[in-house]
Parts: structure tokens; C-alpha cells; sequence
């Protein structure tokens, strides 16, 4: 099943609205060729390559989400979602247009790109897949303060990550969370995790010119006394769910499926982002596996549904 690299069937749009710039775009997912990658393409720029890898490196702002950027200085922010929702169901490769500079924020989570894939459907191409095998235990934190936030990757059997929050107040509290892709899926035990944020943050947040697009359609918004919501939670652990489900976008950007296990605490945007460039600048810490019909279910064992 795995064994093969994959692409969309069809091509598939929708539209909605940027989280932070409140502004309606229309994105439109394409199949591509082997080994293309998850390419963004801004197809309302003139001038200057619209074309921007989905790639670690090309990592510009990780503040309240991921933004990559070309050298041509061509961005598109908010990509963790549906880089999740690429690698949750699969896809190594995939061309897509957007015609503004964020990707839509839909309902917060990663379920509404799932759903577009599988209106799409999937295409198998003729070239095994690759896999980024973790040889050696890569940590990075924010400081040396025994309590500071840091995310580290470990060699493993599979892919899984576990992550811890603490928000130190009375709603969200702590919170641990593991997902293991051999034992659960990432579509009914994750993808539906939204993006949160809390009530005291929003106005200072929109002085600032950000989460003009925020809402509580798209969003857990949490007040002093609990969830304002009307609806509730997806998942009673759904704040540590979403930063997994973030992590998973961020580390896409890897370029390809990672066999090995991270461990999180208070991690975000950022500290994934220099976990992926400290990893990869250690040759020793990892290798580039083909994968073949053989090895296929033990390397990479992994639940789509």
C-alpha cells in the first residue's frame, strides 16, 4: 500500500478565508508528477516565480503558523494544515494553486482538506517512495530553563509523536497526547482538532493585523470560564490533538515521510522548524530509504483511514 509514491486523481478546489487576513482565496489542488514534492503555486502573482517548495528551508515567519517564502520573495502563510491533511492521507505529490497569501483556515482543522483529497481521490505512479529514517536522538529546546519549551526526534519503529502543553490556566491547563500511526488514524483521531486561541488575545491580536479572519467558526476560543463554543469540543483533549496535528504539518516539510518518534514539551512553529534544520544538517542522524513491495509495511506502517 505504501510502498509507491502518490498523487491527487483529479483536481480539486474550494475557497474560504485567511485566518489572519480575513480575505476570501480559492485554492485549487493538482496532481503531479514523481518525486515533485507538495509545491505552492500563487497563481495571482505577475512578474516573479510563482512557484514556492513546501520545504523546511523555505520557512520565513513561524508566528501563530507557518509561512514559506521563494527567493523571489513570494509567500503563502497558514500552510500546517494542509500539509497534515497531504501527509494523512498520503500524497508525496502535489501542485498547489492558491490566489492570495494565505491558505484558507476552513473550520481550523485539517478535516475539510481531507475531504477534498478524497473527492479527488488518489493516483499511484510508478516510482517507490522515499523514507527519512531517524538514526540518532536530535533535541533542540528555547533555553536551558528546566521548564522552556523543546521537541526532539528519536530513531523508532514507525512514525509517532508525542507532545505535552501547559497554557497555566484553569481551562486548558496541561495536557499529553501520543499518536501513533500504526495504532490509530489519523482521520477519525485527528484531523478534526481545530486551531484555538483565548478571548483576552483577540482584539490585541487584530491592533496587530492578525486573525482578521478569525471566528468562532474556525476556531476553540477559550474564555476565563471555558470554551465559548456553543458546540463544545471535537475530542476532550483537543488543544494537545491540534499541536500534534500542527507538528505533523510542520514536519512535512521534510520533504518526505519520517520514520522516527518526536517528543514535544510546550512546543510549537518554531522549535519544529529548528528541529528539522538541525536534524538534517547532522548527516549522521538520519538516511534516504527507497521503499519496495518487501519492506513497505514494516517501514512505513501507517493508518490513513
Amino acid at each position: 500500500m505504501f510502498s509507491y509514491q502518490k498523487t491527487i486523481g483529479n483536481k480539486v478546489s474550494c475557497f474560504g478565508i485567511g485566518l489572519h487576513t480575513g480575505v476570501r482565496v480559492d485554492v485549487s489542488l493538482n496532481p503531479a508528477g514523481v518525486d515533485t514534492g507538495i509545491v505552492f503555486k500563487r497563481n495571482d502573482v505577475k512578474g516573479k516565480n510563482p512557484a514556492i517548495e513546501a520545504s523546511y528551508k523555505n520557512v520565513s515567519n513561524t508566528m501563530l503558523g507557518t509561512t514559506l517564502r521563494n527567493e523571489d520573495g513570494v509567500s503563502v502563510a497558514t500552510i500546517e494544515h494542509l500539509m497534515a491533511a497531504l501527509w494523512g492521507c498520503g500524497i508525496d505529490n502535489c501542485v498547489v494553486e492558491i490566489n492570495g497569501p494565505e491558505v484558507p483556515i476552513m473550520d481550523g482543522s485539517s478535516e475539510p482538506f481531507v475531504f477534498l483529497i478524497e473527492c479527488a481521490g488518489k493516483k499511484e505512479l510508478n516510482k517507490a517512495r522515499k523514507v527519512i529514517e531517524v538514526l540518532k536522538e536530535i533535541k533542540v529546546s528555547e533555553s536551558d530553563d528546566a521548564n522552556s519549551g523543546y521537541i526532539s526526534i528519536a530513531p523508532a519503529d514507525g512514525f509517532s509523536v508525542g507532545l505535552e502543553i501547559d497554557f497555566g490556566d484553569k481551562v486548558i491547563s496541561k495536557q499529553n497526547c501520543v499518536f501513533d500511526s500504526r495504532d490509530v488514524s489519523f482521520k477519525s483521531d485527528l484531523c478534526r482538532a481545530r486551531t484555538f486561541g483565548f478571548e483576552h488575545e483577540v482584539n490585541y491580536l487584530r491592533e496587530q493585523g492578525l486573525a482578521r479572519g478569525g471566528s468562532l467558526d474556525n476556531a476553540i476560543v477559550v474564555g476565563k470560564e471555558g470554551v465559548l463554543n456553543k458546540d463544545g469540543l471535537r475530542y476532550s483533549d483537543e488543544f494537545v490533538r491540534h499541536k500534534i496535528l500542527d507538528c505533523i504539518g510542520d514536519v512535512y516539510l521534510a520533504g518526505a515521510y519520517i520514520k522516527g518518534h518526536l517528543h514535544g514539551f510546550k512546543s510549537g512553529h518554531a522549535l519544529n522548524n529548528q528541529l528539522l534544520h538541525e536534524f538534517f544538517a547532522d548527516e549522521d542522524a538520519w538516511r534516504v530509504v527507497q521503499l519496495s513491495d518487501s519492506d513497505s509495511a514494516s517501514m512505513l506502517d501507517h493508518k490513513v483511514q
